[in-house]
């Protein structure tokens, strides 16, 4: 288990959770989650089948024989999304060659406005490598059940159209036959990623 190593940074911050909508309210408390995360007690990751920012299905069979590196965000988030997947992109620049057996993948929470068109011109942003996923609200509840992600939108001021979407904020990472290793919390440095991953590589 790397969780208990990578919780000491920025653990402060490793919930965005503000109240929920009503009729969205979390299956588990941030209590439920962390410890899930923390002490592994029940499977975390597992199928999806979602479209990529190219338009085509991608499934996790498609990442078997590399690690990966998995984050669920938005792309309307102001802060933390942008914080975390530019730290992956680092980590995966400071990993030299070793990169090319990691595969981040950015798998939205929203989206109703994260289309394969948009993505297309968000992930790019952050690293070359970077695949954004995204799909039919079933296809992202059920990716986002599977690891444990908390998300729910919230209206924003009186523009009933205008809003945000709170969401759990880690940055999973899982081995070769796409099992789970850990995560690392919101803030985590690159150079700390690159720290934990390498040993990984090694195996």
């Amino acid at each position: 288990m790397i969780l208990r190593a990578a919780s000491r940074v920025g653990i402060g911050l490793w919930l965005m959770l503000a109240p929920a909508c009503a009729g969205d309210a979390p299956a588990r408390s941030p209590a439920e989650v962390m410890d899930i995360l923390m002490w592994n007690r029940e499977p975390v990751g597992g199928p999806f089948e979602l479209v990529d920012h190219t338009g085509h299905i991608s499934t996790e069979r498609d990442f078997r024989g590399k690690l990966m590196l998995v984050y669920f965000g938005f792309t309307y988030c102001p802060d933390v999304c942008p914080t975390d997947l530019q730290a992956i992109g680092l980590a995966m620049d400071r990993l030299g060659s070793d990169a090319d057996n990691v595969q981040p993948l950015f798998i939205t929470v929203d989206p109703e406005r994260d289309t394969p068109q948009h993505l297309a011109d968000y992930v790019p942003l952050f690293h070359p490598r970077l695949i954004g996923l995204t799909g039919s609200p079933d296809a992202i509840r059920k990716a986002a059940d599977a690891y444990k992600v908390y998300s729910a939108k919230v209206p924003l001021g009186k523009d009933r159209g205008d809003y945000t979407v709170d969401h759990t904020a880690f940055i999973y990472l899982m081995d070769r036959n796409g099992d789970y290793l850990g995560f690392f919390p919101p803030g985590t440095s690159a150079d700390r990623m690159v720290e934990i991953i390498r040993p990984h590589l090694a195996k």
